[in-house]
């Protein structure tokens, strides 16, 4: 095996940790992970930085296993590295590199004042998970550590520091940090000057310098290396690609990153990512974000999809414990998956709120998992996991209808992937019967964000002069990929809508939740 013929792209994800290593014809040859779960520490969601280099390495360790397994070599070298991670957050950093505060991810939703005075002050939304809201919010919370910071990144930004030494990174990924000038592909201007006159700080000092796909972002330095293989396999050289978060990943990894497509990722969170050739009115449920080559897109983040199923999962895996049986976790969620598609297309009158933790699109700064029924509900296995799926989806359908019904914005077809959609057929049914439209799954969406990633690690390495990234994932990687289309029928639909009316006229129980308990 040519390992100058390969490409790696690791994901640090919510819940995982994931390597894939790709060959010339973009096919996944290998793989390695690592699982983890984020903190609640003093109310606030996030990852210590030793479980973070921990996780990186146990992964790339298991992704040498498996090189080691397949190939009978050692991963010495590829021809190109990728990091993402999952978007935004706030890591904050002195001149002489220490960390300052502790990492403050996406999940977080303690920046609403913040967020609320930078979008009216930029006319443009500002997502409470943006690092430029953590900024400014520790800057009102009168933050002792503020006056130090000479380096605010991201999680992918802060692995990509450690392995080149760069303070760079994607375009996709630096949108969740600051609002970029799609025209200049780099933070806007005028934004820059304002945030300047209200504080006082200079964010071209302290923010990562933009790069666009196929740039050269660096190459792995021998400090990077052993940072990534305590070992000392891995040789340092290797060039590295712009690192991006899961949003451009998620886009990369579904040929979604040409005008009017679009994608879904479902996992731990869920966002659709719609790209766009019009400017969009200020919308607190839409962010305006881009591709990892630039193009404005409308996305819909939610920060709660598959926690509640999880754990539902978990509870039954255990009953089973009891009983004696021994159920695989993977073959239990397959089949709990597909018993949905049983149910009743309304849920028979039940009502999930699967929020973990508070939920911008619905304006809940906190989460309480909670299960609804009347007494005439008809409460079975199959009506309960549908409700738990369609729970996991409907948030986003609130948010996108802002998207088609007040925009205009069309969409013709959306992608998939995630965990959501494992399972065949059910994932994508569900989504189909919410937005009402076609939802295809390609063969590789199982593999996700790291797949995303290496696709943006080979088109810096292998795309011809002038390329552009539409036209490379197009005709070099997606030409003969395989994908299944699945457009619920109007049973369906009708289901889902008429279990949308009863979530969202129930939605007070859900704030009262979250005040009471």
């Amino acid at each position: 095996m040519d390992l100058s013929e390969t490409v790696l792209g690791i994901e640090l994800g919510s819940t995982r940790i994931k390597a894939v290593l790709i060959d010339r014809n973009h096919m996944p040859v290998a793989s390695g992970g690592y699982e983890w779960e984020n903190r609640l520490v003093n109310g606030i969601w996030t990852y210590a930085m030793e479980d973070v280099h921990a996780g990186l390495r146990g992964c790339f360790a298991a992704l040498k296993d498996d090189v080691r397994q397949k190939f009978g070599t050692e991963l010495t070298t590829v021809g190109a590295i990728g990091v993402s991670a999952m978007m935004h957050g706030y890591l904050p950093f002195d001149r002489d590199g220490r960390q300052l505060a502790e990492f403050r991810t996406w999940r977080n939703t303690i920046t609403g004042e913040a967020a609320e005075r930078l979008t009216a002050l930029f006319g443009f939304n500002i997502p409470q998970r943006w690092s430029i809201a953590h900024f400014y919010q520790a800057i009102l919370n009168g933050e002792a550590h503020v006056g130090d910071v000479a380096y605010l990144t991201t999680l992918a930004g802060y692995i990509h520091w450690r392995l080149t030494g760069e303070k760079v990174m994607g375009v996709g990924e630096a949108s969740g940090m600051f609002p970029i000038d799609s025209a200049r592909r780099d933070y806007d201007e005028t934004m820059i000057g304002k945030f300047g006159d209200l504080t006082g700080v200079d964010l071209r000092a302290i923010l990562p310098k933009v790069l666009s796909a196929g740039e050269s972002a660096g190459t792995l330095t021998e400090e990077g290396a052993r940072f990534l293989d305590p070992a000392g396999t891995l040789r340092p050289g290797i060039p590295v690609a712009p690192c991006e978060g899961d949003a451009g990943t998620g886009m990369a990894a579904t040929n979604a990153v040409r005008v009017r497509t679009g994608n879904v990722s479902a996992g731990t969170s869920d966002f659709a990512m719609i790209v766009t050739d019009k400017a969009l009115g200020v919308h607190r449920e839409i962010d305006m974000v881009t591709t990892p080559d630039g193009a404005p897109v409308a996305m819909v983040h939610c920060n709660n999809c598959t926690s509640d199923i999880n754990a539902w999962v978990s509870l039954f895996s255990e009953f089973c414990g009891m009983m004696g049986i021994e159920a695989d976790r993977g073959e239990l969620f397959t089949r709990l998956f597909r018993k949905a598609l049983e149910g009743e297309p309304d849920c028979g009158g039940l009502i999930s709120y699967n929020y973990f933790s508070g939920e911008g699109v619905t304006d809940l700064d906190e989460g309480r998992p909670v299960f609804l029924r009347t007494p005439d509900a008809r409460l079975t296995l199959a009506n309960f996991m549908r409700a738990h799926l369609l729970s996991a989806l409907s948030t986003l359908k609130i948010g996108l209808d802002i998207l088609t019904q007040t925009e205009q914005v069309p969409i013709d077809r959306l992608y998939g992937h995630g965990g959501f959609f494992k399972t065949p057929e059910v994932g994508q049914r569900m989504l189909s019967a919410a937005v009402g439209a076609p939802v295809s799954v390609m063969e590789t969406a199982g593999e996700g964000g790291p797949y995303g990633m290496a696709l943006l690690g080979a088109y810096m390495l292998w795309r011809e002069p002038g390329e552009t990234l539409p036209d490379y994932l197009d005709n070099k990687v997606f030409a003969g990929t395989v994908s299944t289309t699945i457009t619920a029928d109007e049973r369906d639909k009708g289901g889902f809508a008429a279990f949308l009316e009863r979530y969202k006229k129930a939605l007070p129980v859900e704030r009262l939740a979250t005040e009471r308990i």
